[in-house]
This record gives C-alpha cells, sequence and structure tokens, in this order.
C-alpha cells in the first residue's frame, strides 16, 4: 500500500469510468434481490402479516438506497464491496429474520457474524488507507498500525451491532439475541477472532511486494475518487 496516492491518480479522467463487470453484476444482483423480495412482500400482504411486510418494505428500500443516492455524493466504493455488503444485508434481514434462516439453521448466524467481521476488516482498511492518503491530512502509519486499527475497529461495530439486537429486544419484543447472553458472547468471540484473522491477512499482504484484493479494491477507490487525494 506504500507510495503516494498522487502516482497512482495521474493522467486519470475526473469523470467517473463506465461501469465494469463488478459493477453490471451488482446492479443485476441487486435487481435479482428485489424481485424476491417482492414476492415474499406480495405473499405477507396477502396473508395480512402486515408487520413482517413492513419489514421487507424497509430492508428493500435499505439495499437500494445506495444505488438511489450515489449519484448525489462524489464518494465512489468498488461494486464488488457493495456487492458483499448487499449480499449480507439480504441475508442477515431479510433470509435471517423474515424468513426465519436463524431459526431453521444453527450455523446461519454464526456465519454471518464471522462475514460481517471480514467485511468489517477490509473497511477498516480502506478508510484509515484512504485517511492516510487525504490530501488534508499529513499521516505515515506502519503496516501493523493499519492491521491494528481494523482489527479494533471490525471489533467495535460488532460489539455496537450486539447492543442494537439487545436494544431491540427489549423495545420491539423481537429475539434477535436468540439464547441471550451465550448468543451474544459466541457472536462477540467469532467476531474478534474473524477481525484478527483479516487483520493478520491484511498485514501480511501489506508487507509483501504483490497486490492482494484489499489493495486492488483501494487502488480502484482511488481511480473513481482522485478529487481525494490530490495534494496540495
Amino acid at each position: 500500500m506504500a507510495g503516494p496516492a498522487e502516482d497512482r491518480t495521474d493522467n486519470r479522467e475526473e469523470h467517473p469510468a463506465r461501469p465494469d463487470l463488478a459493477g453490471r453484476v451488482y446492479v443485476a444482483f441487486l435487481a435479482l434481490l428485489q424481485i424476491v423480495m417482492a414476492v415474499e412482500l406480495v405473499l405477507l400482504v396477502l396473508d395480512e402479516q402486515w408487520q413482517s411486510a413492513l419489514i421487507v418494505v424497509g430492508i428493500m428500500f435499505l439495499i437500494v438506497t445506495p444505488l438511489v443516492l450515489a449519484p448525489r455524493f462524489e464518494v465512489r466504493i468498488p461494486a464488488e464491496f457493495q456487492l458483499l455488503v448487499v449480499a449480507f444485508v439480504f441475508a442477515s434481514l431479510f433470509l435471517g429474520e423474515t424468513l426465519s434462516y436463524y431459526e431453521r439453521y444453527a450455523w446461519w448466524d454464526t456465519a454471518l457474524h464471522v462475514s460481517s467481521s471480514l467485511l468489517l476488516g477490509v473497511f477498516g482498511f480502506l478508510l484509515v488507507y484512504v485517511l492516510n492518503e487525504h490530501r488534508r491530512i499529513e499521516l505515515q502509519l506502519k503496516a501493523s498500525f493499519v492491521a491494528l486499527f481494523a482489527f479494533l475497529f471490525a471489533v467495535a461495530v460488532g460489539t455496537i451491532w450486539e447492543i442494537f439486537e439487545y436494544a431491540m429486544d427489549q423495545a420491539f419484543g423481537m429475539n434477535m439475541q436468540k439464547s441471550g447472553l451465550d448468543d451474544t458472547m459466541w457472536d462477540l468471540i467469532f467476531a474478534t477472532v474473524s477481525a484478527g484473522a483479516i487483520a493478520l491477512f491484511g498485514w501480511w499482504y501489506m508487507l509483501r511486494p504483490e497486490h492482494s484484493f484489499i489493495e486492488n479494491w483501494i487502488h480502484k477507490f482511488i481511480q473513481r475518487n482522485p478529487r481525494l487525494f490530490r495534494r496540495g
């Protein structure tokens, strides 16, 4: 990840490039999920399950929001990362809560917490790298610190999510915590182990000459947001 960001943004066009394959896959995947949820919404309405129907509407809106609001903001996130985030939201809120996958499959909750910690770790790398290379922020961070930040960021967000689950259970009588304290502690343990794994993986690749997928995503982010990395 070393090297001045301006070297990677020279001769870049100011306007965003046409959507690449990942971008087209992301849009197609988004459309497919909306169709699936629309069908479920119709079934819920016909069955007069109004609360579940309202939740599905909220999930549909949440998933499509980044695509709708993207033209209003100048910061563009790589389509690969957006694809993973949307898939996680769909698996967690729609499949997990609405279709009761948490009750059907004992491993569903654990799998989602592991995957979310991996995503948050990658996002932590992206965030601290942007801060490190921003034209208005003078930072020179070592690979070990970047990895530590990514780890702590993922664990912190995972902890906040557990607080959110507790609040929803207490306020609305939901069952997001499942088995209570045991569920919360195992979720935190899996989140910590997963965050540690992605932090070590990122640290190892930052010390190698080859590019990792994390760096490829970061380079895409730089390419599509050159204004954030112009110094002086």
